[in-house]
């Protein structure tokens, strides 16, 4: 499924991105005077192979899984949270139910790889590859068949909520411990030391994050992943969830769907997603830029540049979602707006 999955993804549609264009600057304005909703709209009209697209169907896919990392001390808080968390997602109580909400999206919540067995809930989604990942300081973080099954089950969730009519994705992501992994995953792939990449995460002191950072410098020196080789990357120092994203990316790009990237675990995602199959690149949308201290270089590799800057650290998909209104605002730009002839306005001389 993977192989087929890349092979089906195409470049932009070329006649929706010059009939979009074409229309952006008959609309009552001065061209560009509406920025980065022209461009997006632009975007939106390529990727769907539409020269006017809409966004109605809204889909957040937030995927949890936890991290054999958290044994070294790298989270404020317990492993424990993160079932804690997916239940409060499943009952409505999280920031992540609010906002979708707000830009009327719905909330697919996934366990990947939580490290204890959830009860069966209507809203869950169990795609559990096993109970979270090992300790990456020790050994590598799953296997290279793992990875391709995490990989594949995202392509499998996101190809049902086509089905079901989705226009756009938001990525999101619940799980103690997975900066780490993330901060792992872009450190190989950048180049860049974990100490320019590794942030605070769930809000760790000073201690803490030189422990994480040591964490992360002795899961690569003793992994010795091949940044040329994206399942070996993420296999030795990933997570499940980051891979389902990123199969989620890869799935939703083969089917001419948008995707909006949220913070700095689904930006790692895209990374993946990126080496994996490099034409998904203009089918990603960033979101916003994260607090979290490497974000701004991922985002600076992966040729992203974000929509907000709100100083968001949460995760979950919180910034996806206002990700998701905007695109809605640049579509409806697009469609409404009356041209000058149509409006009986006189263009510029």
């Amino acid at each position: 499924m993977l192989e087929q999955i890349i092979a089906r993804i195409q470049d932009l549609d070329q006649t929706a991105l010059a009939a979009a264009t074409a229309r952006q600057n008959t609309l009552t304005k001065p061209p560009g005077s509406l920025g980065r909703l022209e461009e997006l709209s632009i975007q939106l009209a390529g990727i769907s192979g539409t020269p006017i697209p809409s966004i109605k169907d809204k889909v957040i896919i937030t995927m949890a899984g936890d991290h054999g990392i958290v044994a070294e001390g790298v989270s404020a808080y317990p492993q424990e949270v993160t079932p804690q968390m997916v239940l409060n997602f499943l009952y409505g109580g999280a920031a992540i139910n609010a906002l979708a909400q707000h830009v009327g999206a719905r909330i697919v919540v996934v366990d990947m790889g939580i490290a204890a067995d959830m009860e069966p809930h209507p809203s869950l989604v169990i795609k559990k590859i096993a109970h979270g990942t090992a300790n990456m300081t020790q050994g590598p973080a799953m296997t290279r068949q793992q990875a391709e099954r995490a990989l594949t089950a995202g392509i499998e969730i996101v190809t049902a909520e086509i089905e079901k009519g989705l226009d756009i994705v938001g990525t999101g992501d619940m799980g103690i411990g997975n900066t780490t992994p993330s901060a792992a995953i872009a450190a190989v792939l950048t180049g860049e030391s974990p100490a320019k990449i590794a942030g605070r995460g769930t809000g760790v002191d000073d201690e803490d994050l030189k422990r994480k950072i040591d964490a992360i410098e002795r899961s690569i020196a003793v992994n010795q992943p091949n940044p040329k080789d994206d399942l070996d990357v993420l296999a030795k120092v990933g997570g499940f969830e980051i891979a389902g994203l990123a199969g989620v990316m890869l799935g939703a790009a083969a089917h001419g769907k948008a995707v909006m990237v949220d913070g700095f675990i689904s930006t790692a995602a895209a990374m993946i997603a990126v080496v994996l199959a490099p034409k998904v690149k203009p089918y990603l949308i960033a979101a916003h830029r994260s607090q979290e201290y490497g974000h701004g270089l991922m985002l600076e590799w992966l040729g992203l540049n974000p929509l907000l800057d709100f100083d968001l650290r949460l995760g979950e998909g919180t910034g996806a979602a206002l990700g998701i209104s905007i695109a809605e605002a640049a579509c409806k730009v697009l469609a409404e707006m009356a041209t000058f002839a149509e409006a009986g306005v006189s263009d510029k001389e």
